[in-house]
C-alpha cells in the first residue's frame, strides 16, 4: 500500500497465495484516490459477473462505512446520481469496473490508476482484442503519473501473467528474524517439519498438530504463536534492482490467520493427485506449478496391468462410466470402474463398426451401456452415466440418442479447449437444435488422465485388464497416450495445448477423456455415498455364513419392479441430491 502511493513506483505487483490481503489491498487503494488524490480508475476484474460482485459486496460496504469515504460517492440508487454498479462517480474522478472478458468493457477511456485483481485467471484475448491487461495498460499512457497495481495467485510456470510481472520487478520478498539466533529468512515450506509414526505395515501416519517452523540457520523449532511473532518483525527485501516496478511475493506461511497444521494437512490430503497438488502450490505457497509428465510413453501403460476380467472385477471398483468417440463409421467405447479416491479400473474397449446416420449401431451401443459387470464377489456393477461426444458429423444422431436416455444419464457432450475450463461443466448449453449439451474441458481431462497413468497405487490409481481380449492391446496404449503438451504463443502470450503426435491416431485417448467427464458429473455427495455404504456393507458380507445368506434372501419380501429404466440414478430433475444408490441392485 505504501508503493501504491509512492511517486517513484509505477506499477506495483503482488504474487501471494490465497487469503492474506490481496483484494483488501486493492480495496484500500481504491479508497486512497478516492480520499486523497481523485483521480479515474479502472478496477478490472477476470469476469463482468466477478466485477459486479466485487462491486456489491467489497465495494459498497466500504464506501458506505468508511468516514473518510461516506457520502463522497453518491448512491447508485438515487436517480440523479448517474452511478451504476460498474461506474461511480466522485469529486475529481470515478470509478469504472470492467472484466477481463468483455472487450466492450474496455472500450477506449483515459485510466490513471489500473488496478487487476487475479490476473492470472483472465483469458489469453478480450475477445479478439487482444491480451487484456495490455488492453486496459494503453489506457493509462496519458497519464505521467500513472499507476497499475497487479495482483494474483499464479498457476502455471511460463504461462503465469504475475510471475512475468513479478519477474520485471525488484522481487521483494518477506525476510523474518529468527527469534533465537536473530538470522533473517524468507520462510520456506521444507523448513515446515511435523511427526510421523511408523504403522506396522510399513506406512507412515502423519501427524500434522505437530507441526513446526524450524529455523534455517539454528533449527530452533517455532510455534504458530512465535512465528507470528517474528513475521511482526520481518521486513521486505529487494532481490533485483528497482525500475519503477516493485514486485511483493507471499505465502500462507505468514498468514495470521492459518495454523501450520492446517497448511500440513492441506498438505496431505493434497499430495495424492498431482491436479490438487497444483491447486495446493498455487493457493497456499503462492508458487508457480511446473508442469510435469507432459508426455507419456506408451510402454509405461504396461505397469498398469492386471489380472482381472468384466465378471471379476476388484471389489474396490463401486460403479462404472463409459465414454463414447464418434467416427463416420463406427462409435468407439470404453467402460471404466470407479472407486474411492477417483481409482479407476479399464473395464471393456470396443469398437463399434456402422454408419452413426443409421439405427444398428445405437441400438448395439445401447445394448452396451445396458450390460452388467460384476466384481469377484458377484456384486454387480453398472454403467451410472455416459458421455458421447457430439462434435462430428453426427451430432443430430448422438442428440437423438441422448435424448431418449437423458434420464439415464447419458449425455451428449462436445470438448472444448482451454486450460482452467471444468471437465464437467456446471449446466448445460444448449445446441443449434435447442437440444442439451454438456461442454467438457477437453485439455484439463488430459491433463487429469496423464497425470493419473502414473500412479499405480493410492488415490486415483489407473489399472487395466492385462487379458488383450477386453481391447487393452498395444494399438490402445499407443492411441491413448497420443498426444502431448506444447507451448505455444497468441499474442505475445505463451499458452499451452495438446497436440496428437504426428502418425498416431486419439479415440483411445478420447473415449477415456468422455468416460472421466462422466465420472464427474456425478455429484461427489453421491460418490461419497456409494464409497461410505461399501465400506460398510462389504466386511459384513464377508462375515455371513452361506447358510445365513440363504436363509435372509428366502425371508425377503418379493421387491416390486422398478419403474425406472435399468441404470438410473435418482431423477435429473433433482439430480444435485440424487444418489448413486437409488439404483436397483446396486449393492445386491
Amino acid at each position: 500500500m505504501d508503493a501504491a502511493s509512492d511517486p517513484e513506483v509505477f506499477s506495483v505487483v503482488v504474487m501471494s497465495s490465497a487469503q492474506v490481503g490481496k483484494t483488501e489491498v486493492l480495496n484500500n487503494v481504491v479508497g486512497y484516490y478516492v480520499d486523497q488524490d481523485p483521480s479515474p480508475i479502472l478496477v478490472l476484474q477476470p469476469t463482468l459477473e466477478m466485477g459486479q460482485t466485487w462491486s456489491k459486496d467489497r465495494l459498497a460496504p466500504m464506501l458506505r462505512d468508511t468516514p473518510a469515504l461516506k457520502g463522497r460517492v453518491k448512491d447508485a440508487k438515487s436517480r440523479a446520481s448517474g452511478n451504476t454498479m460498474l461506474h461511480k462517480s466522485f469529486p475529481g474522478g470515478h470509478i469504472t469496473i470492467a472484466g477481463a472478458n468483455s472487450p466492450a468493457s474496455l472500450a477506449s477511456r483515459p485510466i490513471r490508476v489500473l488496478l487487476a485483481d487475479e490476473v492470472d485467471r483472465y483469458p489469453v484475448s478480450a475477445g479478439t482484442e487482444g491480451d487484456p491487461v495490455t488492453l486496459a495498460s494503453k489506457r493509462t499512457t496519458t497519464f505521467w503519473n500513472r499507476k497499475l497495481l497487479l495482483t494474483s495467485t499464479p498457476t502455471v510456470k511460463g504461462e503465469s501473467r504475475i510471475e512475468a510481472a513479478y519477474e520485471e520487478s525488484d522481487k521483494r520478498r518477506f525476510y523474518v528474524p529468527c527469534p533465537d539466533c536473530k538470522h533473517e529468512q524468507v520462510l520456506k515450506w521444507p523448513q515446515v517439519r511435523w511427526s510421523q509414526d511408523e504403522l506396522p505395515d510399513g506406512k507412515s501416519k502423519h501427524k500434522p498438530e505437530t507441526a513446526e517452523y524450524v529455523c534455517e540457520e539454528c533449527g530452533s523449532c517455532w510455534s504458530d504463536s512465535k512465528r507470528w511473532k517474528a513475521v511482526a518483525k520481518g521486513r521486505w527485501k529487494a532481490e533485483a534492482p528497482f525500475r519503477g516496478i516493485a514486485g511483493f511475493h507471499l505465502s500462507e506461511l505468514y498468514s495470521p490467520w492459518v495454523l501450520l497444521r492446517e497448511t500440513v494437512q492441506a498438505f496431505l490430503d493434497a499430495k495424492a493427485t498431482p491436479e490438487r497438488l497444483k491447486v495446493w502450490t498455487n493457493t497456499a505457497l503462492g508458487e508457480t506449478w511446473e508442469e510435469r509428465g507432459e508426455r507419456v510413453e506408451s510402454g509405461r501403460l504396461s505397469d498398469l496391468l492386471e489380472v482381472y476380467g468384466t465378471e471379476s472385477l476388484p471389489e474396490e471398483v463401486l460403479f462404472a462410466t463409459a465414454g463414447v468417440d464418434t467416427q463416420d463409421d463406427r462409435l468407439e467405447v470404453e467402460v471404466v470402474g470407479w472407486g474411492a479416491g477417483e481409482r479407476s479400473w479399464g473395464i471393456r474397449y470396443a469398437v463399434l463398426h456402422g454408419d452413426p446416420a443409421q439405427k444398428a449401431v445405437w441400438t448395439e451401443l445401447d445394448a452396451l451401456l445396458l450390460d452388467d459387470f460384476s466384481t469377484e464377489s458377484g456384486r454387480t456393477v453398472r454403467i451410472v452415466s455416459a458421455a458421447i461426444d457430439s462434435g462430428g458429423h453426427h451430432a443430430a444422431s448422438v442428440h437423438a440418442f441422448c435424448r431418449e436416455r437423458f434420464r439415464r444419464r447419458v449425455y451428449a457432450t462436445k470438448g472444448i479447449g482451454g486450460q482452467g475450463k471444468p471437465i464437467w461443466p456446471p449446466r448445460a448449453s444448449k445446441s443449434r437444435g435447442k437440444d442439451r449439451v454438456f461442454m467438457v474441458g477437453v485439455d484439463t481431462a488430459k491433463d487429469m488422465v496423464y497425470s493419473r497413468w502414473k500412479i499405480s497405487e493410492g488415490d486415483g490409481a489407473c489399472r487395466l485388464p492385462s487379458d488383450p481380449s477386453l481391447g487393452y492391446d498395444e494399438d490402445w496404449m499407443k492411441q491413448a497416450t497420443s498426444e502431448h503438451r506444447v507451448t505455444r504463443i497468441r499474442q505475445g502470450r505463451p499458452y499451452t495445448l495438446w497436440e496428437i503426435k504426428k502418425g498416431f491416431r486419439n479415440e483411445a485417448l478420447d473415449c477415456r477423456v468422455y468416460a472421466t467427464a462422466a465420472m464427474k458429473s456425478i455429484p461427489v455427495s453421491s460418490r461419497r455415498a456409494a464409497e461410505r455404504t461399501h465400506h460398510e456393507v462389504e466386511p459384513k458380507k464377508e462375515a455371513l455364513k452361506e447358510e445365513n445368506q440363504i436363509e435372509r434372501e428366502s425371508a425377503r419380501p418379493t421387491p416390486k419392479p422398478d419403474a425406472r429404466p435399468p441404470g438410473m440414478i435418482g431423477n435429473p430433475a433433482t439430480m444435485r441430491h440424487s444418489r448413486l444408490l437409488s439404483a436397483p441392485g446396486w449393492l445386491d
